[in-house]
């Protein structure tokens, strides 16, 4: 529920570098660094010919939710009771599973003489 919250209140931001049609690179809450492929200002080169650009840059902006409303007047008292009851009896479910102690603690093992498994088997040679 808590991951649920968070992404539902975080606001991020996608910036995607596209070459032509081909998407070059994608970015996470930073700007997309390019391909290198970027045509040059042609004021600062001296050059008359302009030629359009192949490069193309989107940002895709998703917003978060910024107040979060807790509607507790809408919840009937009928529901109020189950909650109440569903935590407690969640909350009391595994409070005496430390406790038990197995039947076979306090039995010891007996005493073997002989290893009775070497007097029955047979060799074959």
């Amino acid at each position: 529920m808590a991951f649920v919250v968070l992404c539902s209140t975080m606001s991020y931001t996608i910036n995607m570098h596209y070459c032509g049609d081909t998407l070059v690179e994608t970015a996470l809450f930073q700007k997309a660094e390019g391909c290198g492929m970027e045509m040059q200002n042609p004021s600062s080169e001296g050059c008359a010919i302009i030629k359009k650009n192949c490069c193309n840059d989107e940002q895709f902006l998703v917003d978060g939710q910024d107040e979060l409303k807790l509607q507790a007047e809408s919840i009937t008292f009928q529901q109020q009771v189950f909650v109440a009851s569903f935590v407690y009896s969640y909350s009391n479910l595994f409070e005496g599973l430390e406790s038990t102690v197995p039947a076979y603690e306090a039995y010891k093992s007996p005493l073997v003489s002989k290893q009775i498994f070497k007097l029955d088997q047979t060799y074959l040679i």
